[in-house]
Order: C-alpha cells, then structure tokens, then sequence
C-alpha cells in the first residue's frame, strides 16, 4: 500500500476510524508515515497530534486503546479506513464516538423496523397498530403467527413463484422480529449467539 503522505504540506493523512463489527465510524485523526509504522508494529492505533506536535497512541492517558484489524486506503492514496476494536469508549468526552453515539450493531432498515415495532409496542392501541394487538393478545399469539408464516415460506419454497417466495419470507422475517421482542431479545442477541458459533 503506498500513501500520498506528501499530498498536503504537513505530511498528514486523515485517518476515518471505524469499529470493524459494527462499522460504526468512532472518530477522525490524522497519520504522518511515523504513526502509521508504529500502528502496524504496535497493533495499537497512533496518530500525529496536531496540538501536541508528536506521536499519540489513542489511550495512552484513559487505557481506551483501539487494537488494529485493517487497513484501507482510499482511491486517491490519502485517506485511510483504519479498522478497529475499540476498547472502550472512543471520544474523551466519554462518549462511545466523536459524534456522541452509541456503538453499537446496525443492521439498516431492519434495525429500523425493529424500532418501529418497540414503538408500536409501548405506544399504541391495540385498535391502532396491528403489532400493538399482536402484543396484547400475547406470546403464544405471536408464536403462532411464526409458525404460520415459517409453514408458508417453505410451501413457497417449493414452488416456482419467486414473488410469492419473497412475499411469504418478508412476512416470516416481521413475525419473528416481533416473537424476539417479546421474549425480550432483538437481532443482535441471534447475532452474537451466531458468532459464538463460529
């Protein structure tokens, strides 16, 4: 990998750290040749700090230190994706990011829906939400609906209708964010039981 550290006059490069899990971005810093050497012999992310004019590994003071997993460089050879377990929050506000938010997994829209069905949960009438009825009428309710949409898919499955397929696997899908829910778990709870298998 060759890095453009000459493109600007300080020899500085930005450096976009993301959590290599959750790929939420935690901060922005900047790389001279130095810091990013002693990154990859450290496995520790180092910066140059432009207030203090040297070398600063990230937790040296707090012990929040971001252990190196890769390395990107963009198109242009001077910027870098450097990926990263964080081990504690990344801001010295205390914050998880620089942009004070959480760092936590994300999963798009479906972490969307999964919001949409919380809120629907807590703050609807059954009369005025269809999972808010789910809700009320309870878990072996709930269940039953997965169990209905899970026969459904795989009598799909069999067929040749791809749009009915699709159709039958997004209503399976919904359901069973909503069963999740109500035994008080979300996606990321199937998620990490799915890495403890890997």
């Amino acid at each position: 990998m060759t890095i453009n550290f000459d493109k600007n006059k300080d020899g500085l490069v930005p450096a976009i750290i993301q959590d290599v899990e959750t790929k939420t971005v935690l901060m922005l810093g900047y790389m001279n040749d130095e810091a990013y050497k002693k990154t990859l012999k450290t496995g520790l992310v180092t910066f140059y700090s432009r207030t203090k004019q040297r070398l600063w590994t990230k937790g040296e003071e707090s012990g929040n230190v971001l252990q190196l997993e890769n390395i990107k460089i963009d198109c242009d050879n001077d910027t870098l994706l450097v990926q990263v377990k964080p081990s504690g929050p990344t801001c010295h506000t205390g914050s998880d990011t620089c942009w004070n938010e959480e760092n936590t997994s994300s999963f798009g829209f479906i972490s969307k829906l999964e919001a949409t069905i919380t809120d629907r949960k807590e703050n609807f009438k059954s009369n005025e939400s269809y999972v808010a009825s789910l809700f009320e009428k309870g878990i072996n309710k709930i269940a039953q609906k997965v169990g209905e949409e899970a026969v459904e898919v795989v009598i799909e499955a069999k067929d040749n209708n791809d749009a009915l397929f699709l159709s039958e696997s997004a209503d399976l899908l919904f359901h069973y964010l909503i069963l999740l829910q109500a035994k008080g778990f979300s996606l990321s709870d199937v998620v990490k039981e799915l890495k403890k298998r890997h």
